[in-house]
């Protein structure tokens, strides 16, 4: 399936990938990283560290999460450790849920 040009995106998913751009960019500047440090560190160009500072949507989860790594920003307030628990605990607690999701093929008669 191709890529839509312009996918709809919620006021809420643009603010939030603004604010995550903002936080990356002030650590980055606390810590005096130049974005060319930040990209040689966590692998990418620099103008990929711009977008994520600028919040774009086009750039990837991965991508931004990695930034925020590299400028010690701190997602889900978790050490190293407590992060590998809470993975662990979300891979077990997906594991008791079904595969897949299905939608209900016929009406439920509820009339007793």
């Amino acid at each position: 399936m191709a890529k839509p040009e312009n996918r709809p995106t919620s006021r809420y998913a643009k603010e939030a990938a603004e604010i995550l751009g903002l936080l990356i960019r002030r650590m980055r500047i606390e810590r005096q990283m130049t974005a060319e440090e930040v990209a040689e560190r966590a692998g990418m160009s620099r103008g990929l560290v711009h977008r994520i500072e600028k919040g774009d949507l086009g750039a990837s989860i991965g991508a931004a999460f990695e930034v925020a790594s590299v400028v010690g920003l701190r997602l889900f307030d978790q050490d190293a450790r407590g992060m590998t628990l809470k993975a662990n605990e979300a891979r077990s607690v997906n594991t008791l849920l079904p595969q897949a999701v299905r939608t209900s093929t016929g009406k439920v008669n509820d009339d007793f």
